[in-house]
């Protein structure tokens, strides 16, 4: 595969006032971009949890403005992050919130995989790809990743009419090309990733918060506002099936 080179300035001009361009299709949800990232990376923590897996040093894949980064370091318990996207303004933004010594932000460009990361985490990126980079970008992921390393990928669900309709409120979201979970999984296992599981989440807005506990129970079922695929970058000496 190629290289990934894909640079895209269009966020820069979001950096300073993201939040409100989110919350600005968000508000029909009736919560705020926090929970959202809270929600998706308790959820994860609770998947590796039931596979036995304690991620070290981690990976956000298009971390933006950095708002998932207290949740990748404590919920997971990940000793170190880093985080790498296409908008510098972005990732200037993450390094004035988040100094603790424990993350890192750096450019696509600027970061060269070494293979010693032991969870890669992304959400809502791929649908900002185009599609002729998609696979290159999947290609930095498993280059990222050491031998059994794992990719967590979050994605808008578009059979979901809840979610197409808060995407065309985003102004950065509303031209994006979505993903389906079927093209989703086609893809992830041409780049040579093996699936480990699928699930979906965020059913109920807030109106409806007393339903959520049922959402465990129907992850399986494609309701969700997004979808989540792990997958597992194969171990030396193993091929994707």
């Amino acid at each position: 595969m190629s290289e990934f080179t894909y640079s895209n300035a269009e966020f820069d001009q979001y950096a300073s006032d993201y939040d409100a361009a989110l919350a600005q299709g968000l508000s029909v949800s009736g919560e705020d971009k926090l929970y959202f990232a809270q929600r998706r990376v308790e959820w994860l923590a609770g998947c590796l949890q039931s596979l036995g897996v304690r991620p070290k040093r981690v990976m956000d894949f298009g971390c933006g403005t950095g708002a998932a980064t207290p949740f990748l370091l404590d919920v997971l318990g990940g000793e170190t992050l880093m985080g790498v996207d296409t908008s510098d303004m972005s990732l200037q933004v993450a390094r004035r919130t988040f100094n603790s010594g424990r993350e890192q932000f750096a450019l696509f460009d600027e970061y060269q995989p070494s293979g010693d990361t032991d969870l890669v985490f992304c959400n809502g990126v791929f649908h900002h790809i185009p599609v002729t980079e998609r696979a290159a970008a999947l290609s930095y992921v498993l280059r990222s990743l050491r031998p059994e390393g794992l990719f967590a990928v979050w994605e808008n669900n578009p059979w979901n009419p809840g979610t197409r309709y808060v995407m065309k409120r985003i102004p950065f979201d509303k031209d994006a090309v979505t993903l389906t979970p079927p093209e989703m999984r086609r893809l992830l296992t041409s780049c040579g990733f093996e699936i480990i599981r699928r699930d979906f989440l965020f059913i109920f807005p807030r109106a409806l918060r007393w339903l959520r506990p049922i959402e465990p129970h129907v992850s399986k079922l494609p309701f969700g506002a997004q979808y989540q695929f792990i997958c597992r970058k194969p171990g030396a000496g193993r091929r994707n099936s």
